[in-house]
């Protein structure tokens, strides 16, 4: 068995996708908080072994049931969240306990970090572990920091560890069964549904010398993609620790509506406004992973150019009756 926790969110059900559909594996079990109505059609498609709440896991992680690897995609995942103490319950305590009971029972423990705890990128974008000088621009960015930070040192202080452990720090992920996430969907989203309705998109005005309007850079990963390379490290005996996933290539937010419009067969139209005062401050203008340690761990799969990936996510998904995947 393979739990994936956060298995009807964004990422976690399109890793439940790839485990069915590429790697054949049916023995998927899936737990999350259904907390938007139509979040169940993220799973609708999926052969799964057994579908729980996530309250109900730990009683179900102590029925006996053989577990190969729990993959731990659940998590609070807005930047905008300002309730930290909700932040500490879901993104760190709930990963505690899976770590421990990881550790306990020897089963391997793959979580998503992110690339939020790079912040401003002035510390650069390198998955190594001499992590404590980052310093993310918010409370999701921090609490998955925290983590990363706990995690290494019960590895370095010889405390209980799972045999194997891997915390993927996701750049921007874009991609079918995003449709939940609201304000914190994609900007590919959020471009076909403005083109859409008003005939144009709407990008955030440049607030930093040396970037003109709409070229924000950022490393924009296909959700496949994602989902395939963390799958990697099922069985893998890759070394434990942090590892970035994205393509390790930046691209303006310009370039990313661009291909959206493109896709929908539409000539870009585009207007600037100014960034929202809460992001303020807070926004990341370049992030670009480095993916050295990833091919290092053995991962050798392309990943798809923006345009590819755009074009699949729009024209199969988005102007499909059935938009799910």
């Amino acid at each position: 068995m393979i739990v994936v926790t956060g298995g009807a969110g964004m990422i976690g059900s399109m890793i439940a996708w790839h485990l069915n559909e590429n790697l054949n594996r049916d023995d998927v079990v899936v737990a999350d908080r259904f907390e938007h109505a139509d979040q169940w059609q993220n799973i609708c498609h999926r052969k799964l072994a057994n579908l729980l709440d996530k309250d109900e896991l730990p009683a179900w992680l102590a029925s006996g049931t053989k577990i190969d690897a729990i993959i731990h995609m659940g998590a609070i995942s807005a930047t905008t969240e300002r309730d930290f103490n909700k932040l500490l319950a879901t993104n760190i305590r709930y990963s505690q306990h899976l770590w421990n009971w990881c550790a306990e029972h020897d089963v391997p423990f793959l979580y998503a970090s992110s690339a939020a705890t790079y912040g401003d990128g002035e510390m650069g974008y390198q998955d190594d572990h001499d992590i404590d000088s980052l310093r993310p621009l918010n409370g999701y960015g921090y609490s998955k920091h925290y983590f990363d930070q706990w995690a290494l040192r019960c590895q370095r202080e010889g405390r209980p560890c799972p045999p194997r452990w891997y915390g993927f720090k996701y750049f921007n992920v874009y991609g079918p069964n995003e449709y939940h996430k609201g304000r914190m969907a994609s900007v590919a989203f959020h471009t076909f549904n403005q083109v859409r309705e008003r005939g144009r998109m709407k990008l955030f005005r440049s607030h930093r010398e040396g970037y003109a309007d709409g070229m924000q850079m950022r490393d924009f990963v296909y959700v496949k993609d994602a989902a395939k390379a963390t799958s990697h490290f099922i069985s893998s005996p890759a070394e434990s620790g942090l590892y970035n996933i994205g393509t390790g290539k930046a691209r303006a937010f310009l370039d990313l509506a661009s291909a959206v419009m493109r896709s929908m067969d539409r000539l870009p139209d585009i207007e600037f406004i100014d960034t929202p005062e809460d992001l303020q401050g807070k926004y990341q203008y370049f992030t670009e992973a480095n993916v050295s340690k990833l091919r290092r761990a053995g991962y050798n799969s392309d990943f798809m150019e923006l345009e590819d990936g755009v074009a699949d996510y729009v024209r199969n998904y988005l102007l499909q009756e059935d938009s799910y995947c």
